[in-house]
Order: structure tokens, then C-alpha cells, then sequence
């Protein structure tokens, strides 16, 4: 069983041809919105590629009317954890421009109780727990009372102070974090890139494009991206995180973890949005195999 932490939202994404400079404007070419928030992403991936997936989220207003509860519900994905609040939804306004860079700016609503909020004692019996984006303290709670637990702090690393990121670090056996995000973190630290390494079992390092490093046991893995045609990268890091958790679940080595995550990733990629382009575990397979082999 994997239980996901961290903010369940509605995405605005925008795609707009560049970023405009500072008191100006720029027009939209494309808009959607679709359902989103880290966790939700990770949660609903599991779920459909086949994992016992439960999301502890704080929801507020428009879930039920927007359809995202019964769009998770078909999924199968437990949602006995969700806390339903009197707030607005999380929502988040993802911009990406014709070379693929975002920015993103995001309204907490619902998720800012979780400051408020302390973890359920039943997070000690999932076998992995995964910390997306969300509230410093209560990360911190859960990573203290899960048996084998991965952090995320993505776009809600700028919350965490350099206390908080270290005493959640030295807590978690995963870190996930993507190449620009890790230079913020180590400098948050002051350690280097190999320090950072002794304080984890695994360290995923994620590199658009140009695919992957795994860091374990004094080895370094590389993951290839896989070739597909890039409609939209948002939700591609959800999606790889959700690859990996659920190969580390079926007790594969950190390689194949990383090649199941590159090959969920790449679906993901193809469509619009976070949750449009869902795979099965037969496609990932397919895929996997197409890849690289039955390694």
C-alpha cells in the first residue's frame, strides 16, 4: 500500500509563446483546466497502473461539483484520507512557453490547513509513503511516523527554511528533486551533492529531456527519457515519481525503478495535463519492453 501526501488542486495551463517581461503582457494560445495537485497526480497514476494508492489531502470547495472526486473514485484510488474543508480548492497557473521552460504560481487554499493538522496514526502500516509538495510541518510529522517514506518539496520548496529541509531529510529514505531544485537545496543545506547522498538511501535527480540519475549504494544509474512526442511536460515529474514508487512497491532494484519511471513519465507527456493521459500496467510494460528489453 502507498499512501501520497501534499495538495489535490485544479490546473490552469497556459500555454502562452514567451515569458513577458516585467509590467507587460502576453496573450494565451492555449487553455486548460484539469485536475491537478502533486500528490493527486502521484495517487492517481498509482492507482492506475495497478497500486493500492490512498491520498491524504485536504479538499475545499468545487471537488465533488467539478467531477474530480468521481474521476479519482473510477480509478479505484482510496480516498478515506481526504479532509474536506469549508475553503476554496487549491488551484495552480502553470505557464509554458514554445521551448518547454514554466513557471507556475500557486494558490494554497484548501491545502493551508494542513498546517493545522497532525497525521493519522494508520500511516504506519503503508509500505511506502510518499511526501509531495506540501506544508513543512506536517511532512515532517508524517516522515517521522512512516516505516519507508519519499519527499518531493518541488514547487513548495521556497517554504521550507534550512532547518526544516534537514530535519526532514534526515527522516526520509527517498529524495526526489529535479536538477534545478537540487542546486536550491544544497545551497539551503551547505552541503555538497555527495553529503546529500550518505543522508539517503536513494537520491533521483530528474533532467527533462535528457532523462534521469539514480544515486544508491555508492553507485550511479542513468535513466534515459524515453522519445515521444512532448504535448505538454506538466505532471511528467508526478508521473515518474508514481513509475518508481510502484517499482520499489514490486521490490524491483532502483534501475528498473527509474526505466518504469521514465516510461510512465512518457505518457504522461502526451496529452494536456497531469491526470488526461492515464496508462495502464499492460501499456507500461509494452512500452518498457519496446525500451529496453526485458531488463
Amino acid at each position: 500500500m502507498i499512501l501520497t501526501v501534499g495538495h489535490t488542486a485544479i490546473d490552469h495551463i497556459c500555454k502562452i509563446p514567451h515569458f513577458p517581461s516585467k509590467n507587460s503582457s502576453i496573450y494565451i494560445k492555449e487553455y486548460d483546466k484539469l485536475f491537478g495537485g502533486g500528490a493527486a497526480n502521484v495517487a492517481a497514476v498509482l492507482a492506475a497502473i495497478g497500486a493500492s494508492s490512498s491520498l491524504l489531502s485536504p479538499i475545499g470547495e468545487g471537488f465533488i461539483e467539478s467531477g474530480y472526486r468521481t474521476h479519482l473514485d473510477k480509478l479505484g484510488l482510496d480516498l478515506d484520507y481526504l479532509i474536506e474543508t469549508d475553503e476554496k480548492m487549491a488551484n495552480a497557473f502553470v505557464y509554458t512557453d514554445e521551448a518547454g521552460d514554466q513557471s507556475t504560481f500557486f494558490f494554497w487554499g484548501a491545502s493551508g490547513k494542513f498546517e493545522e493538522m497532525d497525521p493519522p496514526e494508520s500511516i504506519e502500516e503503508f509500505d511506502l509513503v510518499h511526501l509531495a509538495p506540501s506544508d513543512p510541518s506536517f511532512n515532517l510529522k508524517v516522515a517521522e511516523k512512516g516505516d519507508y517514506v519519499s519527499f518531493d518539496p518541488g514547487q513548495d520548496l521556497p517554504v521550507y527554511s534550512s532547518e526544516d529541509l534537514e530535519n526532514i531529510i534526515r527522516e526520509v529514505n527517498i529524495l526526489f528533486t529535479n536538477q534545478h531544485e537540487l542546486k536550491k537545496i544544497l545551497g539551503k543545506l551547505d552541503i555538497d551533492k555527495n553529503e546529500l547522498i550518505d543522508l539517503l538511501d536513494i537520491l533521483v535527480v530528474t533532467c527533462d529531456e535528457e532523462g534521469s540519475t539514480v544515486y544508491f549504494d555508492e553507485r550511479t544509474i542513468e535513466i534515459d527519457a524515453l522519445d515521444v512526442e512532448l504535448v505538454d511536460p506538466t505532471g511528467a515529474g508526478d508521473g515518474y515519481r508514481a513509475g518508481f514508487l510502484y517499482g520499489l512497491e514490486k521490490g524491483y532494484e532502483p534501475k528498473v525503478c527509474g526505466r518504469l519511471a521514465s516510461t510512465v513519465a512518457s505518457f504522461i507527456v502526451e496529452e494536456t495535463g497531469c491526470q488526461t493521459n492515464l496508462p495502464s500496467w499492460s501499456e507500461v510494460k509494452n512500452r518498457y519492453k519496446d525500451n529496453f528489453g526485458d531488463k
